[in-house]
């Protein structure tokens, strides 16, 4: 059985441009992302995939910097990118994760391969209802689930955002939902404002030099011991 992680990634973000290439710690957002995701036991490869627009080249610098894949699709029809970016290699699960979520926690990806893989689901996620925070994002499903949105998902919506066709019109599949022992669901953990870029900075300032490996748990507490901090971006929604 294979699984392969395809992290969804691009430069030209309407809302925070460019906000995949800021720092945290030092190094890139989207580097350290790739750096927890690698983290991971239970994915047996990584691929960037981003879109073939010259503003993407440094996301392909950057991957091949890392030795890193790097996969370069179509920029608005992201599920065509999403499954050129698999088919190559025809794994049995693909595991998708986007590039605003460099607090993404490789524990929860473990857990979340299990879960699926043990159930024997076409599709699971940890959002399906939402307990984890807004930021922590993950879903799996088969290569050949994957295949058929490719070819029957035609609204923009499916299109755009790859797996609605799957959860919301696909007949007759199997569904798992991975739930958090807490419900953490209100917490934004997510990438998409300057307040959100400024909040996960002062994460990875307080956290990453003392842990590289910091987890769930310990954003938690220090969100906790630090509301500060959680003030940041508490203000704006979660989806």
């Amino acid at each position: 059985m294979t699984v392969l992680c395809v992290l969804q990634a691009r430069v030209s973000s309407s809302r925070l441009p460019g906000k995949v290439l800021m720092p945290l710690a030092s190094e890139p957002m989207l580097a350290r992302q790739i750096e927890r995701i690698q983290r991971a036991n239970r994915l047996d490869a990584l691929t960037v995939a981003t879109s073939d627009q010259p503003s993407d080249d440094s996301i392909a610098e950057l991957c091949a910097g890392l030795g890193v894949e790097c996969f370069r699709g179509d920029l608005e029809d992201v599920l065509d990118r999403f499954y050129r970016a698999a088919a190559p290699s025809r794994p049995d699960h693909v595991v998708r994760l986007t590039g605003d979520c460099p607090l993404t926690d490789p524990a929860l990806l473990d857990a979340l391969v299990d879960l699926h893989t043990s159930g024997g689901y076409d599709y699971s996620s940890n959002v399906h209802p939402r307990t984890y925070p807004d930021g922590l994002d993950a879903e799996i499903f088969t290569f050949g689930l994957l295949e058929r949105a490719w070819r029957e998902a035609t609204s923009q919506a499916e299109r755009s955002h790859v797996t609605p066709w799957m959860h919301e019109s696909a007949a007759g599949i199997r569904q798992g939902s991975l739930q958090d022992g807490q419900d953490r669901g209100n917490l934004r953990w997510t990438v998409d404002y300057p307040q959100d870029y400024e909040f996960v900075r002062r994460v990875f300032e307080a956290l990453y030099v003392r842990d590289p490996a910091f987890g769930t748990d310990d954003v938690h507490d220090l969100l906790r011991s630090h509301p500060e901090i959680a003030a940041i971006n508490a203000h704006l929604a979660t989806y």
